[in-house]
């Protein structure tokens, strides 16, 4: 009985201690904020350099299944331009123009750059998020310290999904034939 007293004993002194060391953290840790601080300072500072041609445009190549857009672009009233057309002209279906400010719009800059693009291959689906993926990427290269938000909203990761390939002895990529019992 008297062992279990003495441990109980020595038990509430650690916890005590414990306490004690938990306060001394406490203390410790008040003169951190200030360090911290100063890291968080260097941390805001962009990691990359801004990525700019003889004319002063940022370029970047984007890809979506079967499409590769180039895209250039340059502070301005906001124009986009694809293929040599207006983007009201060359995509006319609203969504489409929807995908290609995206990466504007979530970083605030709608109206501010404009926007030049050649882009080839695919369908006009798949056109829209090569010249979105274009923009996004080359907007990072502009302006480093929008790299962060663009790359968390998944504009700066490439869609590697492709249509799958036709397989011999089927109708298309998995479908078979149909089945005839007689």
């Amino acid at each position: 009985m008297a062992d279990d007293k003495n441990q109980n004993e020595s038990q509430g002194s650690e916890k005590a201690e414990s306490v004690r060391d938990l306060a001394d953290l406490a203390n410790i840790a008040g003169d951190a904020p200030a360090a911290d601080a100063a890291v968080v300072a260097q941390s805001t500072a962009p990691l990359r350099e801004q990525e700019l041609d003889q004319h002063g445009r940022a370029y970047a190549t984007g890809r979506r299944k079967d499409a590769v857009a180039r895209v250039w672009i340059k502070p301005g009233k906001g124009t986009i331009t694809i293929n040599g057309k207006e983007q009201e002209t060359y995509f006319a279906r609203p969504t489409l123009r929807l995908v290609i400010n995206q990466p504007f719009a979530i970083t605030d800059r709608e109206g501010q750059y404009d926007v030049i693009a050649t882009v080839r291959g695919g369908g006009l689906s798949g056109q829209a998020g090569a010249v979105k993926h274009g923009i996004a990427q080359a907007l990072s290269k502009y302006e480093p310290a929008l790299r962060g938000t663009v790359k968390a909203a998944g504009f700066l990761t490439r869609d590697s999904r492709v249509v799958e390939r036709k397989k011999y002895g089927r109708a298309k990529a998995r479908r078979s034939f149909q089945f005839s019992k007689r």
